[in-house]
């Protein structure tokens, strides 16, 4: 971790701007579904709660495109912070307007102020300067705990580093120690599960992970591309077939990089996108015309937790099926046990994954379950971060 966190600063009685990931799902009525976000963020807060600052926090919420929607209101997030820090978050009405504005003035150390959703201003997004300038006044030091938009230079995530001394937070450090740690310096044998849909959406991580990796599984949609490669029939599972020729040199470099390639030699096939399909299970060789793969089969799951045991450092990415539909999940969770018993270093990549174990129950069972979707994505492809970039060297 080469950048400063909130230890490596004098943050004693000084106002703290901090750039949380609030980004939660709500249901109809704006109730919070899952507060693993907020959650995450708590340990940092209290830090500088001990520290006697005065707090002023600061997210987005949803794709609310520059406009004032009362349904991507932060509302919520006040109320549920509240009772999690067991202390009022007091909110404001907009973001860097009267309201806001005249709450921040009148903090007193130890009070926590949270502004209104970021995005309600279109200026936000476009790293707009004069925005940052305005959201940076609200601080002396400026601390980046989002690490789900550490990937994006937006204005309260990179904008604001031109005007205040800029630290991470313990989230960003903690994700950044362990993605970090796993991908360029980890114990051996690693091993990376990789699933999902698409090769296409992959393609960087799989690139990257290969010049690293012991043994890359691959499951999920994005096996039958490579199926389709070799020369399988798939039926109507989901296939790139502009991407045929990329998965055939997929495969040729990890042969010559002396990585297992793995992917799934049987698989369970439904015939229509419905909870409750007809389905079997097929050699992956022989999918029939008519039927769609949504599961790796039960021979691919003793092979592949054969596999995971030997490993030392495991980094998963992407579900092995339709896990939403139950049927479909036997992979997915199958896997997620196996994982949870295994004594190594284990990493979720974030995203679908993440929501995966979360279901399953076993997300206590993991070293590391990252927050962020698609940073965490182009984290593995070994892409730099705006967000952590901006942030103060040690």
């Amino acid at each position: 971790m080469s950048k400063k966190t909130i230890k490596d600063i004098d943050l004693k009685g000084k106002k703290v701007l901090v750039r949380c990931d609030f980004n939660v799902p709500m249901d109809e009525n704006q109730n919070i579904t899952d507060n693993t976000r907020i959650v995450a963020a708590i340990p940092t807060i209290k830090y500088l709660l001990e520290n006697n600052c005065k707090v002023v926090l600061c997210s987005h919420l949803g794709r609310p495109k520059g406009e004032v929607k009362k349904e991507f209101s932060l509302k919520p997030v006040a109320k549920e912070l509240s009772i999690l820090l067991n202390k009022e978050v007091i909110m404001a009405e907009d973001v860097i307007g009267e309201d806001a504005k005249a709450k921040a003035e009148n903090l007193k150390n130890g009070d926590i102020l949270l502004l209104e959703n970021l995005r309600f201003h279109r200026e936000e997004t476009d790293n707009d300067p004069e925005f940052a300038k305005e959201l940076a006044s609200f601080g002396e030091i400026f601390v980046n705990d989002a690490f789900g938009t550490a990937h994006r230079a937006h204005a309260s995530t990179e904008g604001v580093t031109k005007y205040l001394p800029a630290v991470s937070g313990f989230l960003i450090e903690k994700e950044l120690k362990f993605l970090g740690e796993a991908i360029t310096n980890p114990e051996r044998p690693f091993m990376a599960i990789l699933g999902g849909k698409k090769v296409s959406d992959k393609i960087g991580v799989i690139e990257n992970l290969i010049e690293k990796v012991d043994t890359l599984l691959i499951g999920g949609a994005m096996a039958y591309t490579f199926f389709k490669a070799m020369g399988y029939e798939v039926g109507n599972s989901i296939c790139e077939l502009d991407k045929l020729d990329l998965a055939k040199e997929i495969m040729e470099k990890a042969k010559e990089k002396n990585v297992k390639f793995m992917l799934p030699v049987d698989t369970k096939v439904g015939k229509e996108f419905d909870e409750n399909t007809e389905s079997k299970t097929v050699l992956s060789s022989e999918i029939p015309a008519g039927w769609e793969g949504f599961d790796i089969g039960p021979e691919t799951i003793k092979l592949y937790s054969e596999e995971l045991k030997k490993a030392k450092t495991i980094v998963w990415n992407g579900p092995l099926g339709l896990f939403e539909f139950e049927q479909f999940a036997t992979g997915t969770n199958s896997i997620a046990k196996i994982l949870s018993e295994i004594d190594a270093v284990k990493i979720i990549g974030g995203g679908d994954s993440a929501a995966a174990v979360e279901k399953s129950g076993l997300a206590d069972k993991f070293t590391h379950i990252s927050t962020g979707g698609g940073a965490s994505l182009e984290f593995l492809e070994g892409k730099k971060l705006p967000g952590i970039e901006a942030l103060q060297d040690k």
